[in-house]
């Protein structure tokens, strides 16, 4: 079995709809720019009241993606 090695970052994804689309829009963000995402964490949920009284909900997420090379020896 080959050696995986991850690397992780924390991005935070937001959607006036729902937690879910705050989670689903982080993960397109990212994959704009990473490849070998693997897994996710969601670690804090927050958010905000417009004037009208609307939601708007934050999501912060761990992403997981598996570093490319051989493995270090």
């Amino acid at each position: 079995m080959p050696d995986k090695t991850y690397k992780i970052i924390e991005v935070v994804g937001v959607s006036e709809d729902s937690i879910q689309q705050a989670v689903r829009n982080a993960l397109i963000k990212a994959r704009r720019t990473i490849r070998n995402i693997d897994w996710f964490e969601v670690n804090n949920i927050r958010g905000s009241v417009n004037k009208a009284g609307d939601p708007a909900f934050q999501v912060e997420v761990r992403i997981g993606f598996r570093l490319e090379g051989d493995a270090a020896v």
